[in-house]
């Protein structure tokens, strides 16, 4: 069976596909999970409490999720488009979704260069 991510709170559990997530996004004490068929859910756990269940629930070689500042969490699998002057990124499968992101300069400016130097090798 595959690999799932579970995170329970005191009254719900999501379990998913890591493959099917798309981002994770804050808003102070609650984070919403867009997946890539177009569902979302929202949970009452914070961004660094997710990191953290991602981390330990995922192989210490899987790094498909990044951290993008204080409020943003992608699947890097899905990055299609990074304008840090715009302070913009796409997310897509390039087929049957995109989702358009915000993020600040400096953090997506970080992100396109550590892309990049990945690619690189």
């Amino acid at each position: 069976m595959d690999k799932r991510l579970i995170f329970s709170t005191s009254a719900e559990m999501v379990r998913i596909p890591p493959e099917s997530v798309v981002h994770i996004t804050a808003d102070g004490n609650y984070c919403t999970i867009t997946m890539a068929d177009g569902e979302s859910f929202v949970l009452t756990l914070q961004l660094g409490q997710i990191e953290r269940r991602i981390a330990e629930m995922l192989d210490k070689e899987d790094r498909r999720f990044i951290r993008i500042g204080k409020s943003l969490i992608v699947n890097r699998e899905f990055i299609a488009f990074i304008n840090p002057l715009r302070q913009k990124m796409v997310l897509s499968d390039c087929r049957n979704f995109r989702h358009e992101v915000a993020a600040s300069k400096e953090a997506l400016k970080a992100l396109k260069d550590l892309i990049e130097k990945e690619e690189a090798i």
